[in-house]
Formats: C-alpha cells, sequence, structure tokens
C-alpha cells in the first residue's frame, strides 16, 4: 500500500491527545472547511482576511488533510483533496503567522504579512529531524543530538491526572527506573536512572526545572503542578550530563514549563474529580477464622485451650456475638479533586502564561490527606530586537495535617476487641491485657501540622548580539527559593500519653543561583558551529530549630504553649553548601552528516576536603553519523532515519551532606559534681581527603525510522563504571566514632536500552499507535575497600549488585513423619526446611547462606497502545518489572503469643494441610528468615478513554475546545506476590507511614478540559 496514502488517511483521524481538536468534516472525508472560532463571533459577524493556498511535499504533490492554524489562536483548517485550503484571519490580527502541519513532516511557520495566497512545501521528518529538544543551557535539533537523551512522550504529560509528574513519567521510558514506594497522599516517587552507582551517598537525579535547580535547593517535583508543564526531557549518557559536572552522574531531569504565545488571550479550565481505594487488600480473619487459628496455635504449642479467644477483652463481644471490622473501621473511600486555570497569550513583544491549581486529596486511610495549592507567572518580553527578559515564578503551598489511623494496628486487631469504653472514647487497648497492639484510631486524637511553602523566582535577560556578531548570545539566569516548613504535634491521654508530649519544628531554606551562559552558533556552507560557555554560582543556607516538652497538667493548649510542659528541651542546627562551576561546550556538524560534540566542566564544591583541591574537571566527547543523509542512501526508500552514536566521557557526584570534611563534636548532659553539665562527646569523624565520586560512562546509540518514520525508535548500549565511592566505612567503636566517610571501591551498571514507536493502522476512521521500552540493566560491585573482599555485615558482595539479598535457601517445611535430625537438629514439624549448602549436616550462618536475588529490577518494560476511532481516543498503558526479589514483610509476621490477626492469604502450616510454604503458628524463625519472595509484576497501569467535541458544537457553544475523560490508575496487577503490593515492598515497618500501612491505591477519575475562545 502506498505509504503516502496512509499517512493522509491518517490525517483525517482525530490528533493525538486530550486536547486534540476533531475537524468536522464536509461531504468528502477529505475535506474539511475552514473554521473560524475567535472571540465568541461567528465568520459571518466578523471582519475577516481570507488567505488560500496549496500543500504539498518536497516533489509538488498535494497534501490532502494537513493541517493550517493560526499561531497562538484559535483558528484553523484542514487541506482538502487536492492539498487546498482556506483559512480566514479576523481583520486586525497583529503579525499573522501560519503554522502548516502533517503526519511525518516537519512544521513550517509563514507570516502571512499583506499575502491572501500562501502555498507551501511541506519537508519529510526523514530528511529534516527539526523537533527542538531542550539539552540543558540551550537546545538542539533532535537530528543533530549526540547524546542518549529521552523526551517523555507529550501524551502521558498532557492526559493523565496524576498529583506528581512523575507518576506520569513511570514506566514510559527506557533506563529510567520510578517506583512510588510509598501511596501516602503528597508522597513522591523514587527515580534512578540507569542503575544504582553509589552506595551510601544519594543516587536519584539531579532535576532543573527551567534552567535552574529544584532539588538542589531543598524542592521536590511535588512542588510542580504537572499541568504547567511543557516537557520533559531525560539525560543519560556522559556526553549529555557532563554539562551538569558534579551533579550528572546519576542522570539529569530537565523539566520545561509552559510559556505564553503570541496571539489573543486562551483561557484554559481543567479539572478531575474521582475516588480512590486499595488495589489489592491483604484481608484479615474474620471471627470464626481467628478463633479457629487461636486453637491451632494452642494445639500446636501443646497449651490447653480454656477460652476460645485469647484476651478475657474478647469475651463480652464473643459471647454476643458481635465482631468488629477493623479494616472498615480505619479506611474509607478516597476522594480527590483538581482545578486549574490558566490564561496564555500575548504580542509579539509581550508574551504571559499565567496558572493557578487547588488540588485536594483525602486518604483511603483516615486522617491522611493532602492539600496543594499553587500559582505559577511565566512571562517574556522583548524590550528591544536584541533584547528579551522574563520571569518564571511560582509559589506551592503544601498542606498533610491531620492525625492519622493506624492499619498495621487494625489488620492486627482481634474482631471481638474493644473499640470504645463506656463513656465513647476509644479504648487504649482493645485486647486488654494484650498491650503491644494499641488502638489503630488513636491517632485520629492527635493533634498534627505538616506545612511547607516553596517560593521560588527565576528571572533571565537575554541579549542578542546584531550585524557582524549575529549568532552571538549572552544570557543571564538568576533563581532564588525560599521554602519554610513548619510541623508540629501534640499526644495527650486520649491518644495514650498519660503526661502529655508536644513538639515543634520550625526550618527554612534559602538558595540562589546565578548563571552566565555566553552561546555562538553559526553557519559557514555546509558547516555548522554552536558554542556554549558557562560560569554559575549556587549556594544554599539550612537552618531549623526543634523544642519539646512532656507533662501538661491538660490537653486544652495542644502543641500551642510548650512552656506549660514539665520538661522541656530543645536543639537547633544551620548549614550552608556552596558551588562555583565554569562549563564549555562546542558541538559542531557538517552537512548535517557528521556530528561532534565535546564537553568540559570544572566544579568547586563546599562539601569537600581541605587537603585535596575542591575543584573537579567533568569532561566528554560524542561523535554521530547521520547515515540516513549520506548519498548512498538515497535509494533506500524504506529508511527514514538512520543514526550512530558514541559518546565517553566522565561526570561526578556530590551527594553526601555538608560538613562530612570536619570532624565534629555533639553535646551531651551529664551529672557533675550535683549538678547538670553540658559536655562534649564525639560526633563526626571527618576526612579531609574526601573527593568526588567519578563516573565514567560509554554510551553507543542507533537512532532509526523506517517508511516515513511510521515505524521508529532508538537502541543504546551503555557501561558506566564509578570509582572512588563516597563509602561509609566501619571503625571499631574503642576510636569514639562507629564509621567515617572514604573514598573506596568501585561499581559498574552495565545494560541495553530499546524504545520502538509504530503506527500501526492508519486509514479511515481508525487508527492505532504502539510504543514499546525495555530496559535492562547488570549492576555490580567492583571492589570495596581494595582488596577484593566481600562485606558481609553490610551483605556487599564483589561481582554482585549493590543491594541483594542473603540468606538460607529455604526448600520446603518439614512434615510429620520425617527425619529433621540429618539436617537440621532440633527442626520439628512444622518448622521451615533450609538446605544444607555445605553439606555438614547442620544449618548454620556460615556455611547455608546464599544470594538468593537482587532488590532491583533485572528488566523493566512498558507498552502503550492508544487507539483512536472519529471522536473517541483510548489510551492503554502496561508496566512490566521482573528479575526482583524482596524479603516478605507480610509473610514474617511476630506473634509469639498467637493473639494478633493475620492475613488470611498468608496462612499456616497444620499437619493436615501439610503446607510446603508457610511454617507452623509455633515456628518462632530463630535464624531471623527473611522470606525472599518474587516480587516481579505486571501492571495495568493506566487506561484513559476520552471524547473530543465536535467543532459544530463548540460554534453553537463558543468554545475553542471541550474534552471530557474518564482514567483508571492502576487497575490490576499481575503477580506472585503474596503482600499488599510488590512495587512498595523495599520499604521496612515503622510506625510512621510504613509503605504497609498506606497500600498501593487504584483510582478512578472522571475530567474536562475546556479552552474559551
Amino acid at each position: 500500500m502506498n505509504i503516502k496514502w496512509l499517512l493522509v488517511c491518517s490525517a483525517m483521524l482525530p490528533a493525538r491527545g486530550v486536547f486534540a481538536q476533531q475537524i468536522v468534516s464536509n461531504s468528502s472525508p477529505l475535506y474539511a472547511s475552514a473554521r473560524l472560532m475567535d472571540a465568541g463571533s461567528h465568520s459571518s459577524d466578523v471582519a475577516v482576511i481570507t488567505v488560500t493556498g496549496k500543500v504539498s511535499d518536497e516533489k509538488g504533490d498535494a497534501l490532502p488533510g494537513a493541517t493550517v492554524s493560526l499561531k497562538g489562536g484559535t483558528i484553523g483548517a484542514n487541506t482538502d483533496a487536492q492539498g487546498n485550503y482556506i483559512v480566514r484571519i479576523p481583520d486586525g490580527t497583529a503579525n499573522p503567522v501560519l503554522v502548516f502541519s502533517f503526519i511525518g513532516y516537519t512544521p513550517q511557520e509563514v507570516s502571512v504579512g499583506n499575502q491572501t495566497v500562501v502555498n507551501v512545501q511541506l519537508v519529510s521528518d526523514a530528511k529534516s529531524l527539526s523537533e527542538v529538544v531542550v539539552v540543558g543551557y540551550g537546545t538542539q535539533k533532535r537530528s543533530d543530538i549526540t547524546g542518549a537523551v529521552a523526551s517523555v512522550p507529550k501524551s502521558r504529560l498532557s492526559q493523565l491526572p496524576v498529583t506528581n509528574v512523575l507518576q506520569a513519567i513511570q514506566g514510559s521510558v527506557a533506563g529510567v527506573n520510578i517506583t512510588q514506594s510509598s501511596s501516602v497522599p503528597g508522597t513522591a516517587p523514587s527515580t534512578t536512572i540507569r542503575g544504582q552507582n553509589s552506595i551510601n551517598a544519594n543516587s536519584g537525579p539531579y532535576v532543573v526545572v527551567d534552567g535552574i535547580p529544584l532539588n538542589k535547593a531543598g524542592g521536590s517535583l511535588s512542588d510542580i503542578n504537572p499541568n504547567d508543564i511543557e516537557s520533559v526531557e531525560i539525560l543519560k549518557d556522559a556526553s549529555a550530563v557532563a554539562i551538569y559536572g558534579t551533579n550528572g552522574a546519576n542522570g539529569v531531569i530537565l523539566v520545561t514549563t509552559k510559556r505564553g504565545t503570541t496571539g489573543k488571550p486562551v483561557i484554559r479550565y481543567s479539572n478531575y474529580v474521582g475516588i480512590e481505594n486499595f488495589a489489592h487488600i491483604l484481608t484479615p480473619r474474620n471471627g470464626a477464622e481467628y478463633v479457629q487459628k487461636y486453637a491451632d496455635y494452642m494445639a500446636q504449642t501443646g497449651q490447653t485451650l480454656t477460652n476460645p479467644v485469647p484476651n478475657y477483652n474478647e469475651l463480652p463481644n464473643y459471647k454476643a456475638g458481635i465482631t468488629k471490622d477493623w479494616f472498615k473501621e480505619a479506611t474509607q473511600t478516597g476522594v480527590l479533586q483538581d482545578h486549574n486555570l490558566s490564561i496564555s497569550g500575548g504580542t509579539s513583544n509581550v508574551r504571559y502564561f499565567i496558572s493557578g491549581e487547588f488540588l485536594d486529596q483525602k486518604g483511603v486511610i483516615k486522617g491522611y490527606q493532602y492539600k496543594r495549592a499553587s500559582f505559577r507567572s511565566n512571562l517574556d518580553i522583548n524590550l528591544t530586537d536584541y533584547l528579551t527578559v522574563g520571569t518564571s515564578l511560582f509559589i506551592t503551598n503544601n498542606n498533610r495535617d491531620g492525625g492519622r489511623a493506624n492499619l498495621l494496628n487494625a489488620t492486627a486487631m482481634s474482631p471481638y476487641g474493644q473499640e470504645y469504653n463506656a463513656d465513647g472514647s476509644y479504648t487504649i487497648y482493645p485486647m486488654f491485657p494484650e498491650q503491644l497492639y494499641t488502638n489503630p484510631m488513636l491517632g485520629l486524637k492527635t493533634d498534627r501540622l505538616d506545612r511547607n511553602t516553596n517560593l521560588n523566582g527565576n528571572g533571565y535577560l537575554e541579549l542578542k548580539l546584531p550585524g557582524k556578531l549575529t549568532g552571538l548570545k549572552y544570557r543571564l539566569n538568576v533563581g532564588y527559593s525560599y521554602l519554610p516548613a513548619h510541623r508540629a504535634s501534640y499526644t495527650g491521654r486520649a491518644a495514650n500519653d498519660l503526661l502529655g508530649t508536644g513538639s515543634t519544628f520550625y526550618s527554612e531554606t534559602s538558595s540562589y543561583t546565578i548563571e552566565n551562559i555566553l552561546s555562538y552558533a553559526k553557519d559557514f556552507g555546509k558547516h555548522h558551529l554552536d558554542f556554549t560557555g558557562l560560569y554559575s554560582a549556587q549556594q544554599r543556607k539550612y537552618s531549623e530549630a526543634t523544642a519539646t516538652a512532656v507533662g501538661f497538667v491538660n490537653d486544652e493548649l495542644s502543641y500551642n504553649n510548650l512552656g506549660a510542659g514539665a520538661t522541656q528541651s530543645s536543639a537547633s542546627y544551620a548549614d550552608r553548601y556552596g558551588l562555583n562551576s565554569q562549563m564549555g561546550r562546542i558541538n559542531y556538524t557538517y552537512d548535517s552528516r557528521y556530528l561532534f560534540t565535546v564537553t568540559a566542566r570544572r566544579d568547586g564544591s563546599s562539601v569537600f576536603g581541605a587537603n585535596t583541591t575542591k575543584y573537579g574537571l567533568f569532561p566528554s566527547a560524542a561523535i554521530g553519523w547521520n547515515i540516513s543523509n549520506e548519498s548512498f542512501m538515497k535509494d533506500m526508500r524504506a529508511v527514514s532515519n538512520l543514526k550512530l552514536r558514541f559518546s565517553y566521557g566522565k561526570s561526578g557526584n556530590e551527594a553526601i551532606s555538608v560538613y562530612r570534611t570536619i570532624t565534629t563534636d555533639g553535646t551531651v548532659r551529664s551529672p557533675f559534681n550535683g549538678i547538670s553539665t553540658i559536655g562534649a562527646q564525639p560526633g563526626n569523624l571527618g576526612n579531609a581527603n574526601l573527593q568526588w565520586e567519578s563516573t565514567i560512562s560509554a554510551n553507543l546509540g542507533v537512532d532509526f525510522g523506517f517508511f516515513n518514520n511510521r515505524i521508529n525508535g532508538s537502541i543504546d548500549m551503555y557501561k558506566n563504571d564509578t570509582k572512588g565511592l563516597l563509602l561509609l566505612r566501619s571503625l571499631p567503636i574503642i576510636t569514639g566514632y562507629s564509621s567515617v566517610y572514604d573514598n573506596l571501591g568501585e561499581t559498574s551498571n552495565t545494560g541495553i536500552e530499546l524504545t520502538l514507536n509504530s503506527r500501526n493502522v492508519t486509514q479511515g476512521d481508525f487508527k492505532w499507535e504502539s510504543t514499546v521500552i525495555f530496559s535492562s540493566n547488570r549492576n555490580r560491585i567492583i571492589d570495596l575497600y581494595g582488596d577484593k573482599k566481600n562485606d558481609l555485615g553490610n551483605r556487599w558482595f564483589i561481582g554482585q549488585p549493590i543491594s541483594v539479598i542473603y540468606d538460607y535457601k529455604m526448600v520446603g517445611v518439614w512434615q510429620k513423619g520425617e527425619d529433621a535430625s540429618v539436617q537440621d537438629p532440633g527442626a520439628i514439624a512444622g518448622d521451615l526446611k533450609f538446605a544444607d549448602l555445605n553439606g555438614d549436616k547442620k544449618i548454620t550462618a556460615d556455611g547455608d547462606r546464599m544470594i538468593l536475588g537482587q532488590t532491583a529490577p533485572k528488566w523493566t518494560g512498558g507498552l502503550t497502545n492508544t487507539f483512536h476511532y472519529k471522536n473517541f481516543n483510548l489510551n492503554v498503558f502496561i508496566q512490566t518489572v521482573q528479575g526482583v526479589t524482596q524479603n516478605n514483610a507480610d509473610l514474617t509476621y511476630a506473634d509469639e503469643t498467637g493473639k494478633r490477626n493475620t492475613p488470611v492469604a498468608v496462612g499456616y502450616w497444620t499437619a493436615e494441610n501439610m503446607s510446603n510454604s508457610r511454617p507452623s503458628l509455633a515456628f518462632k524463625n530463630p535464624r531471623g528468615y527473611g522470606y525472599a519472595s518474587d516480587a516481579s509484576y505486571t501492571r495495568i497501569k493506566d487506561v484513559t478513554l476520552s471524547y473530543v467535541f465536535s467543532q459544530k458544537l463548540l460554534d453553537k457553544l463558543r468554545l475553542g475546545n471541550l474534552t471530557a475523560y474518564v482514567s483508571g490508575r492502576n487497575l490490576y496487577t499481575f503477580t506472585n506476590w503474596i503482600g499488599w503490593d510488590p512495587e512498595a515492598a523495599q520499604s521496612t515497618r515503622g510506625s510512621g507511614d510504613w509503605t504497609n500501612n498506606y497500600p498501593l491505591t487504584r483510582s478512578f477519575v472522571l475530567g474536562l478540559n475546556i479552552s474559551l475562545r
């Protein structure tokens, strides 16, 4: 079938994306009449200028169905079967510009001026590939990029109702592993790019928003409204990240927010409302099952059963046949809503984008909530033809107030436990005299305040020199952020604190960034040269103060008068961080065929030692070959794009806290001569020789496209070697210090990444597109202390991944009649059976433990299918994470006395069921076995169905766009994992936001996007 004809047909379908507009067809499917969508008026009552013309390809053949639109406005048309179009522009429109676009071709802008006839020839993407991509301190054409730079699909950014942009990126970019280890409202996922380089130091990526560092300033992507984001690029190899020097070793995430465009104001409102529930419930035992479990426990431990329930507080409800569903009591249907309003527009000299958002999320566990209010103002002003200034300002307020129920305690409660006292107050110990588990609702009686604000202001000045210096540009970026935070809590009598304890915490972080950027771009015949130079300075100051009091006469004043407490304590802390940098980058292109990039950055950081230079140099080089632009490829029409890339370079990681290079003392209060006296004690042992971790990275990549880019993608293979690890080395406690940071050891990450896009069906009213991503990473420890020896205490093994499960190998459960003495003397029926790995007929920690698996995935993948039928769009995203092994905390419930509730799915051994995977209730796990389990999973992550209302209806309603959608997230997980969620398996139990105390949630939302004329 003729490929051009397929593209022509596909252009007649609705444009991809929630905000896409369906062009109403006339009598012929290849004809779309011009439409006027301006200022609330119909074409019949507004003075217009009519522009006509023809759109064709490089050979002069007509392109039916090409889109013609007025830049910055909502006026547009499609070409008919002969490639002709008609556009009516309101008279008085300042400097009108028409944008011509067609699938598989490079968009082209034409200034109309006084013309009434504009003919355009579009150039195939296969020959131009001129998409502009943000690469850090500038932009490049996609075809000229030599490094591994991935762009997050626009559809993921615009079509998903998420509270954090990382949730939209998850699973959609090869080599980027994003884990939602906690579903607590307002919690951001964790991210690694191309594996874990460091053992003790931070391995998270460097985040830059509109050119200014975000996480280095103390901020988080939770502070950024996802609706304000225009694009996200991820820099992965040395050529791409070396420009960020000491912060680039773990990859870089570049976020660009939306800015104004020339044209009349465009008002957009979007909102969604939805509900949340648990994606999977680890159901506790009901009354009958709980009673049976206790009876089995008593029998298996050789005790006499005197009561059907273990605690006398349970007897009244048991005798009355009253049971309590504690899980239902502690949980609720979560509700989330988000409202966004933005206004953008401008003239040729002033462009603006203003937005506001309010997010309100009520959690699925009672008491958990998150509110975010944000405001953004982006402004660009052309003061002269050569001078432009602009700002990017935003303020975000996060609110996580409120006492919280405890799901862990709720699942442990006996269904016969007493929730309330006679006076209506909560019973402290529902299973009294069992006092290990308190009432899960007590947290709701705790006063809790948790708020923080991010006030961020960035400004820039850009000077373009005219005349013979055309191409030379100077840009000044200045950013300042201020982040105050306030947390306070009070626990009183109603929450099982008979004395009353109150505390308050204040902190503030202030930072600035100043960047001087000089760039020069010039074409010399077939030669193109692009130079970027940088001199920058960053500084961050942090301070905090904490006050605590215990012993209050009553609970009335909560944490608002700590001075009323009988015992008081206070603490404070402050630090400062600074970074100075210089960077130079040269991009050279010859005839769009041969590409060369060389980069060098020099960083000086305040965190490093006095005995060595605080400056480090991070160079990189890369080459590229656009093979498809060679003359010998002209006859290979099936190949639209073929580019070979190779990069090699060095980047750094300074990710330790300040003052670790100096020796400090702490304070301690001790009695001396009957008086309480403040003394000094060893604190941190410094290392004045400490320097960066350095990562040497090599990357080989191929970008490809076939059949006019109908099938396209990229393959990358990489190897990262990290040396001089910032390793926390253990010391003999007799020295007075337990550890010290040192530059020791080496790790390696090797991997392969694949991204494949295809337009499967592109004709008629139906269109189908697919994207497949795959990435595999092998992480290894090469050396630790220079002796090639393992560190058994920390579970670090030479030649193995950084994080592994090292434990006994379970091979079953001892059954009645089996002789355990030949392998594990002392074991009885119902105990776990372990492999005798060294054959010495006994199970020992020294000889019978082995590496059972790794906690990072061996490979990850994603499959996105997008279907279009007329005005309907359906997007289905499936995520998979494979090769993960985790210790399963849900299988290691401590139930020493048999009195707590346990999940039905966990089960236990009896002589009758002869389970070979679960032990008896009498088994006490003396070896501390962690129940290593396969945590791999495949998840239906997102499904979104949208409907784009027809233009005919929009004209009647005087609207520019109207899209309604319904979306589901975390719909179903295919896994062998027994527990709440395999993704969150790494977290450990704790009294706060233990992940399994807030399991994975499933959401269903209904949304609406509206733009006004």
